[in-house]
């Protein structure tokens, strides 16, 4: 039996038992934007600066919802430092690009999140497995964005969802990574010597210091694709 909504003049889907309770905040938060006499969800979003903005988050941004594709992070010369996103509209699906200033606050919308596990890709499919019930879902690489370049085999994630649909994963802030190929280790190489670019397994390119063989591991910034340090 579906349930009339105390703020909308239709009957919700909701069934007489009510959503789960992390779909039903979204759910809440889906007619909480669409009804202008409400002070809106606030409990349901937190203050990110927008150089923490990362592929797969999802925030609230002029009044609507985007979920992040990519970042990049701009520092022009003695300008200030400012964050390029390309985002899309979960609603219409109009793909954006906007520029955040680097000291800037964003709305970062806390939806439903579920632990999956990430399998496999297959062509431009990504195939993950809840760990609770072990039942498992696809997203394309269309919806995923650039959080493609951080999925590894057995890696745990946070899938995001919006009004029961997956629509982003929240990657963690830091990943440890195979480097597949890059020049080889300079003579003499320093940490202060001039960066080289490296490939690594999931085909990302960062730039790394000279001693930086193929095969070693890193630990990557998934919020700049920004090497940290070589892991041992």
């Amino acid at each position: 039996m579906a349930l009339q909504c105390a703020s909308c003049d239709s009957a919700c889907t909701a069934s007489q038992g009510g959503l789960p309770a992390g779909i039903s905040e979204i759910h809440k938060l889906s007619r909480e934007q669409s009804s202008p006499t409400r002070s809106g969800p606030q409990k349901l979003m937190s203050n990110t600066k927008a150089t923490q903005l990362r592929p797969g988050m999802v925030i609230q941004h002029e009044g609507q919802l985007f979920t992040i594709f990519s970042v990049d992070h701009r520092t022009p010369g003695n300008k200030r430092g400012s964050m390029q996103t390309r985002m899309r509209n979960l609603r219409t699906g109009a793909i954006i690009d906007y520029r955040f200033r680097a000291e800037e606050f964003v709305e970062r919308a806390i939806l439903d999140e579920v632990e999956f596990e990430y399998l496999y890709s297959e062509g431009d499919d990504f195939h993950f497995m809840n760990t609770k019930n072990y039942e498992q879902m696809q997203m394309s690489r269309e919806e995923l964005g650039e959080t493609v370049y951080y999925l590894i085999p057995s890696t745990l994630v946070k899938v995001e969802f919006f009004e029961e649909k997956a629509i982003g994963v929240d990657l963690p802030d830091t990943m440890d990574m195979k480097v597949i190929q890059t020049e080889p280790t300079l003579q003499k190489a320093t940490a202060s010597a001039v960066m080289k670019p490296a490939t690594l397994e999931t085909g990302l390119v960062v730039q790394v210091p000279p001693f930086v063989n193929e095969g070693d591991r890193i630990k990557v910034d998934t919020s700049e694709a920004r090497y940290v340090q070589r892991v041992e």
